[in-house]
Parts: structure tokens; C-alpha cells; sequence
């Protein structure tokens, strides 16, 4: 018995759903279709009001929304403590800007001469590494033409 009364009150349910679903859908294809301009005079109406109210009400929109702010305002700064207080509330932004500001500037400074440090030094090993091999090589030289030369005086005959 209990699943013939599950199943009986499930049947008018959805019955009813499908009719007020039914329903619903008639009005709105009746309503979008009595409420479009039939005519080329009530399509010049239709937008002769749309050029007018337009505008008028994105006027409404922009003064609604400067009454919310100024009534914002004057309850923020309304007395001597809620100016104190959003003038205070005001610097520690400003504090907390200037204090990430000098971190940043002080990262990138010590970026910037580690870098250059390192370049530094790059340059001078470089410089002592090619002052190193050019002394070698001139001493290389200077052995080479002392023994030619010691070489081929050996070979001369003393004159004297």
C-alpha cells in the first residue's frame, strides 16, 4: 500500500508541473509578442523613447551613485574622530607604501653592486691572467734572444 500512495501522490505533482510550466510559457510567447512594435510608426516611437530615457537614466545612475559617496563621506569625516581616524588609517598605508618601496630599492641596490662586484672582478683576474701570460711570453723571448745571441758571438772569432 505504501508504494500506491508514493505513487499516487506523485502522479498529480507532476501533472500540476507540467500544466503551470505549460501556462508560464504561453504568457511570456504573449507577452514578448505583444510588446513588440508592429508598425514603422511604433518601431519610431520605440526608439524615440529609447533616445530619451537612455540617457535620463544613466543620469539617475551617475547621481545615485555620487549621493552614495558623498553620503559615505560625510559619515567617515562627519566628526573630529573619524577624520583623525581615516587620516591615521591614511598614513600607515602610506607608511607601509614607503617601507615596501625603500625593501625594493634596497634589493635592487644590493643586486646591482653584487653585479658589479662581480664584473670587478671578473676584469681584473682577466687583466692579471693576460698581464701573467705576457710576462711569460717576454721572458720566453728575451731567454730565446740571449741564447741567440750568446749563440752566435761564440761563433764569431774574437776581435781584438
Amino acid at each position: 500500500m505504501a508504494t500506491t500512495s508514493n505513487t499516487s501522490t506523485r502522479k498529480p505533482a507532476n501533472r500540476r508541473r507540467t500544466t503551470t510550466g505549460r501556462r508560464t510559457t504561453a504568457r511570456r510567447t504573449q507577452s514578448t509578442t505583444s510588446t513588440q512594435p508592429k508598425t514603422r510608426v511604433e518601431q519610431a516611437q520605440t526608439l524615440a523613447e529609447r533616445v530619451v530615457l537612455v540617457p535620463v537614466g544613466a543620469s539617475l545612475l551617475a547621481r545615485d551613485n555620487l549621493v552614495a559617496t558623498v553620503k559615505d563621506l560625510t559619515t567617515k569625516y562627519r566628526t573630529r574622530i573619524g577624520f583623525e581616524r581615516e587620516l591615521k588609517r591614511y598614513e600607515r598605508r602610506g607608511v607601509t607604501a614607503r617601507n615596501r618601496v625603500e625593501r625594493q630599492m634596497r634589493r635592487t641596490r644590493t643586486r646591482v653592486e653584487r653585479e658589479l662586484r662581480l664584473r670587478r672582478n671578473r676584469v681584473q683576474r682577466t687583466f692579471k691572467q693576460n698581464r701573467r701570460r705576457f710576462e711569460r711570453e717576454v721572458r720566453s723571448v728575451r731567454r730565446d734572444v740571449e741564447k741567440a745571441v750568446s749563440d752566435a758571438s761564440d761563433r764569431l772569432p774574437a776581435v781584438a
